[in-house]
C-alpha cells in the first residue's frame, strides 16, 4: 500500500479515508460520574483509565451550548491527518499527526510551543500519552518514541513490530510505570499479510524496554495456515483497572475476510480464531491472560471488538463494557469475564450468517458499528454508531469497504447494568468523532465536520455547529473549552471552541 504524493490513507479501526498531508455549573455535575481528573486537563486518551470520556463541572451544558464560539484555530498542515484525541496537561495541548510529528500548543492561544521532527507515515489511529517528563507517541508505523515534554527532543524509541508488514496504530496509554500499545497486521507496507499477528506490548516508561507481551492470536500456527492467515491486535487504548491490576483490551478481527478464491468464507482458518473479536483481561504486571470473552467466533465480516470501558454502576459495582464494529455491545464481569448482558445497536442485516453463497449486503459493514470510542457516565454508555452496509462476496477480500461519507449514523444510550437501550437518535451523517459526555450533554462530530450536541436524558439534538473541516478524530474537553482536531482535509488543524 503505497502513498501517493501528498495523499495518505487515514484509518480508524480499519476505515480508509482520503487525507491530504500538505463544562452547566459545578452543581450540575452528576454524583454518579466517574472519578475524573481535574476539569482543566484531559490527561489520557479516554480522559481516565476507565475510558469514560465524561467530564462534569464547568459551564458547558444544554443551557449554554448555543453560545459556543471559536476561540482559536491552529493550522498543523505538516502533521498530516489527525485521527485521535489531543492530550491536555498543565495548559499544553499535545497532538500527533500522520507524518509522525507531535505538536505542543498553548491551551489559551493555540500558539506552537514546539513541533517534533517527522519520523514516518502512519495510517492511524495514532496519538500521544503524557506523564510528568515525557510525551509518548508512535514512531512511524513500527514502534513507540518518547519525547522530552519541554522540548520535543527524542529520548528513546522502541520497535514493537515483528515483520515489515506489521504496523502499530493505537494511541498509547501510560499506567503505573509502563506504556501500553499494540501492533496490528496492517501497515504502510502491507495489509493482512499471511503470518502477521497483533501483539499487545508494555514498555518501561523510563527506558523503552519491553516489560511483557501478549500475543492476541492463540497458538503458533495462525489457526492452521500461517501462509494465508493473519489477525488480532488492538486499534484503541485499553481500559486499565489499577485496583484489580488488570488491563482490558479489545481485540480486532481475523483475516482474510470474507475469504479468498482458494479459501472462501474464511475456510483457511477453521474454528473460533481466538482471541480475535474478544475482550481480554491481562495482568498489568506480567501480561498474562486472566480471562477472555469472545463476541464473534470465526468472524468473516471484520467485526473488530475494539473498545473497552470499565463502567461504574449505581450500586457501587462495575462492569466491563465491550463494543466495536460488530454493533454488538456486551457487559462482562471484571473479575472473570462472565457475560452479564448483550445488546445490539445500529443497523443489522445478514450479519448472523456464518457463510455467504454469493454477493450479499451485510450490516454492519466492514466499516460499520461502533467505529470510534464511546463515552459513559451515571452507569449509561453512549455509543457513536456508523450505519454503512457493504456488499460482500464469499471468495473476495473486503479490506476496503463501505462509503462512510454517505448515510446517517446514530448515537445510542445503553444502560450498563442491563444492556437495555434507553434511546437511539439518528444524526445527519456518520459519527466518526467518538462520543463525549459534558455535564447534561453528549457530544459527537460527524465526518463532514458537524458538531452535534444531544441531551443525555432523551437523545434530543439540541445544537449543531459547523467546524469548517472534516474530522475523524475526537475532542478533548477542558473547563469551558472543546479542543477538536480537524484532520481529514487540508490543512489539518486544531479548533478550540469556548463560551
Amino acid at each position: 500500500m503505497k502513498r501517493a504524493a501528498g495523499i495518505g490513507l487515514v484509518f480508524v479501526a480499519g476505515v480508509a479515508l482520503a487525507c491530504t498531508s500538505e463544562r452547566g455549573t459545578d452543581e450540575d455535575a452528576s454524583e454518579g460520574a466517574p472519578s475524573a481528573p481535574a476539569a482543566e486537563e484531559w490527561p489520557t486518551a479516554g480522559l481516565d483509565l476507565a475510558n469514560s470520556r465524561a467530564t462534569m463541572g464547568g459551564r458547558i451544558g444544554r443551557a449554554t451550548v448555543d453560545d459556543l464560539e471559536e476561540r482559536w484555530t491552529t493550522d498543523l498542515d505538516s502533521l498530516g491527518s489527525l485521527s485521535t484525541v489531543p492530550i491536555v496537561v498543565d495548559g499544553v495541548v499535545y497532538v500527533q499527526g500522520g507524518t509522525g510529528q507531535v505538536a505542543a500548543l498553548d491551551l489559551d492561544t493555540g500558539s506552537r510551543i514546539w513541533v517534533s521532527d517527522p519520523n514516518g507515515f502512519n495510517i492511524g489511529p495514532f496519538g500521544v500519552a503524557v506523564d510528568d517528563a515525557r510525551v509518548y507517541a508512535l514512531d512511524g508505523s513500527v514502534g513507540v518514541q518518547a519525547l522530552d515534554r519541554a522540548t520535543g527532543e527524542r529520548v528513546w524509541a522502541t520497535d514493537v513490530t515483528a515483520t515489515d508488514t506489521t504496523g502499530i496504530d493505537i494511541q498509547p496509554v501510560v499506567a503505573d510505570d509502563v506504556v501500553i500499545v499494540s501492533s496490528v497486521p496492517v501497515s504502510v507496507n502491507g495489509i493482512y499479510i499471511g503470518g502477521d499477528r497483533g501483539v499487545v506490548t508494555a514498555l518501561d516508561r523510563e527506558t523503552g524496554e519491553v516489560r511483557w507481551e501478549f500475543d492476541t492470536v492463540q497458538g503458533d500456527d495462525l489457526w492452521g495456515n500461517p501462509e494465508v492467515n493473519s489477525g488480532g491486535g488492538a486499534w484503541y487504548p485499553p481500559a486499565v483497572d489499577l485496583e484489580r491490576g488488570l488491563v482490558y483490551v479489545g481485540v480486532a478481527n481475523p483475516a482474510p475476510f470474507p475469504g479468498t478464491a482458494e479459501h472462501p468464507n474464511g475456510t483457511s482458518r477453521p474454528g473460533d480464531n481466538l482471541y480475535t473479536d474478544s475482550i481480554v483481561a491481562l495482568d498489568l504486571a506480567t501480561g498474562d491472560l486472566v480471562w477472555f470473552h469472545q463476541v464473534t467466533p470465526h468472524d468473516i465480516f471484520d467485526r473488530d471488538q475494539v473498545h473497552a470501558q470499565l463502567v461504574e454502576l449505581g450500586d457501587g459495582s462495575d462492569v466491563v463494557v465491550s463494543s466495536g464494529k460488530s454493533g454488538v455491545v456486551v457487559g462482562v464481569d471484571p473479575d472473570d469475564g462472565s457475560l452479564r448482558w448483550t445488546s445490539e445497536v445500529g443497523l443489522h442485516e445478514n450479519d448472523d450468517l456464518t457463510e455467504l453463497d454469493g454477493p450479499t449486503t451485510v450490516a454492519p459493514g466492514t466499516y460499520g458499528g461502533v467505529l470510534t470510542p464511546p463515552a459513559w457516565a451515571d452507569g449509561v454508555v453512549y455509543l457513536p454508531v456508523v450505519n454503512a452496509p457493504a456488499e460482500l462476496r464469499p471468495d473476495e477480500v473486503a479490506y476496503f469497504g463501505a462509503d462512510v461519507s454517505v448515510g446517517d449514523g446514530e448515537v445510542v444510550a445503553v444502560d450498563a447494568s442491563t444492556g437495555e437501550v434507553q434511546w437511539a437518535t439518528t444524526v445527519p451523517g456518520q459519527p466518526l468523532g467518538a462520543t463525549t459526555v459534558v455535564n447534561d450533554l453528549v457530544l459527537t462530530t460527524l465526518l463532514d465536520g458537524t458538531l452535534v450536541a444531544l441531551d443525555r436524558s432523551d437523545g434530543e439534538i439540541v445544537h449543531t455547529f459547523e467546524l469548517g473541516g472534516g474530522t475523524n478524530g475526537w475532542m478533548a474537553v477542558v473547563a469551558d473549552t472543546l479542543i477538536v482536531p480537524l484532520g481529514t482535509a487540508p490543512p489539518a488543524r486544531i479548533v478550540a471552541l469556548g463560551l
